[in-house]
């Protein structure tokens, strides 16, 4: 061991961040419930995740495109269809779809079967935008694809309406 091994001093910095079963924010939006597992504050906000669970038949967000981040879907249970531009992609668990900045996309589950997901975002720009939404509906306000839209463009994210 070199002498500045032995002499270092611990690193500085957020504490680690554990999340149980049944732990975490939990945000419903409609028949999609999410689960925040890491918001960001214990990643230097780098990186948020999320578990999300599709109930049958739920249609996801307006097709869009993020400006400033990647975000990632790793499904744990059933099928999630996802369009991008104008092609669908099934996928079953055991998938994973990254989709980069830029890329225009959207989700849903066509099924019978819940659908669950493991959601990544870094930087961990998109989480507020799934509160904004929570708000809306606590609010008394419907989600409508203007509110989701609305929402969107806080966080560096626009509609594909070119795919509309």
């Amino acid at each position: 061991m070199t002498e500045e091994a032995r002499t270092s001093k611990p690193q500085t910095g957020p504490a680690l961040s554990v999340v149980g079963p049944g732990g975490g924010e939990t945000i419903v939006l409609g028949t999609t419930r999410m689960r925040v597992l890491e918001d960001g504050s214990h990643t230097g906000h780098r990186l948020a995740i999320a578990e999300s669970v599709l109930a049958p038949h739920t249609q996801g967000p307006p097709q869009h495109r993020h400006g400033q981040h990647d975000e990632g879907f790793y499904i744990l249970s059933g099928t999630v269809r996802f369009t991008v531009g104008e092609e669908d992609y099934d996928a079953a668990t055991g998938t994973l779809v990254m989709v980069p900045p830029g890329t225009p996309h959207t989700f849903a589950n066509l099924t019978d079967q819940p659908a669950v997901m493991l959601s990544t975002f870094t930087p961990d720009l998109y989480v507020q935008y799934f509160r904004d939404l929570q708000g809306v509906l606590a609010g008394g306000r419907p989600l409508t694809p203007q509110a989701n839209i609305d929402a969107m463009s806080r966080y560096a994210t626009e509609p594909a309406t070119d795919l509309a």
